[in-house]
């Protein structure tokens, strides 16, 4: 191997694909990074065996070749190599050498023939704007499980239905849900992709050109842009049947600004006890809503928020870490909170953006 090409998109492609090495698995190849160069192009390779990633660079190619680097030790060679436009690659006698005007660095090579290669998916197509995947990934996905106790909630649940593409995450303790309009949106109906993964896909998504273009089966889904090929494993599994829990109708809704809602409970969180719990109140006037929290190691906090109200009076305790969590997907000035009954879920929706929706479960003891 004898290449040489921009060391920016160098570093940004290993800097990417180091994310996605298998760190903590014990075979050494897949901590490792696969270069290979041939054509015109250099592609850099990493798995982990559920999530892997390929992203193809242009470069130079005096000699075509194949190495397999030590991810860590590639991507903080590359980080330091800011002071050079270009970078030279050469291969010697299983030795990598990276070369810029200033430094020169040997690096020891693995055996590039255990490296695994990268799942080819056949399946479904479509072709969707980056923005789509991102705003419904980002709107829901702070309610997936954490735990693989139960993988089918541990993912982000995609499907179409009716020229919108919907994205649904829940912990069984809340559940998100956005509805994005996509016209002429082909029919999905079921991609669950691990939680676990979706931290880096959204990082390949910020660096995506406008469209991707997505093939998905039973197990794996794949994503194409410019130069990157992504593919993740899928759960297989059926997710909850949510629109079954989600009330049909409200007893008592409640409108506040959002911000003064945010502030409030934010001081609550000063209060709040072990189990993080809150009591929303909605006394007989019906003019404000009190929202109380106590500590008897610490105090307590009593507010009220000033609110437009319909419906009946309504004492109500939940955690106040899963209220707060919804903020960073609602938009808008005000807040909509529907309930039905003291033990039933709330409602929680930006006034002005019925496309999104969050679930929340009372607190029990």
């Amino acid at each position: 191997m004898n290449i040489t090409c921009t060391t920016e998109k160098l570093k940004n492609a290993v800097s990417l694909a180091e994310r996605m090495t298998g760190k903590a698995l014990t075979l050494p190849t897949l901590h490792a990074i696969l270069l290979t160069a041939s054509g015109n192009t250099i592609k850099v390779r990493a798995t982990n065996l559920t999530l892997g990633i390929e992203i193809e660079i242009p470069a130079t190619i005096v000699e075509e070749g194949t190495v397999l680097i030590k991810g860590e030790v590639l991507s903080s060679v590359c980080n330091h190599l800011s002071d050079a436009s270009e970078v030279r690659l050469t291969l010697d006698n299983d030795n990598l050498t990276i070369q810029t005007p200033q430094h020169k660095t040997v690096i020891k090579c693995l055996p590039a023939d255990e490296f695994p290669t990268l799942p080819t998916v056949e399946g479904e197509q479509i072709e969707l704007k980056t923005s789509v995947l991102q705003e419904g990934i980002r709107s829901v996905y702070f309610c997936a499980a954490m735990t693989d106790i139960k993988p089918e909630i541990a993912s982000i649940f995609i499907y179409s239905e009716e020229n919108s593409l919907n994205f649904v995450a829940t912990d069984s303790f809340r559940l998100a849900e956005k509805k994005i309009p996509v016209k002429g949106i082909a029919e999905i109906s079921k991609i669950l992709i691990p939680y676990k993964n979706i931290a880096d896909i959204l990082r390949v998504l910020d660096v995506a050109p406008d469209t991707v273009r997505i093939t998905y089966s039973r197990n794996q889904i794949a994503l194409f842009a410019n130069g990157l090929y992504l593919t993740s494993r899928l759960i297989d599994g059926g997710f909850p049947q949510y629109q079954l829990i989600i009330p049909k109708e409200a007893l008592t809704k409640v409108v506040m600004l959002k911000q003064e809602l945010l502030n409030t409970l934010r001081l609550s969180t000063i209060f709040a006890d072990k189990f993080f719990q809150v009591t929303f109140a909605i006394p007989e006037d019906k003019k404000s809503i009190t929202i109380s929290s106590k500590n008897s190691d610490v105090g307590s906090s009593v507010s009220t928020v000033d609110a437009a109200i319909e419906g009946n009076p309504i004492e109500v305790e939940f955690n106040l870490k899963y209220f707060l969590d919804v903020f960073q997907a609602l938009s808008g000035d005000s807040v909509a909170v529907s309930f039905t009954q003291p033990n039933k879920p709330i409602v929680i929706q930006s006034v002005n953006d019925a496309s999104f929706l969050y679930l929340l479960m009372p607190a029990n003891r």
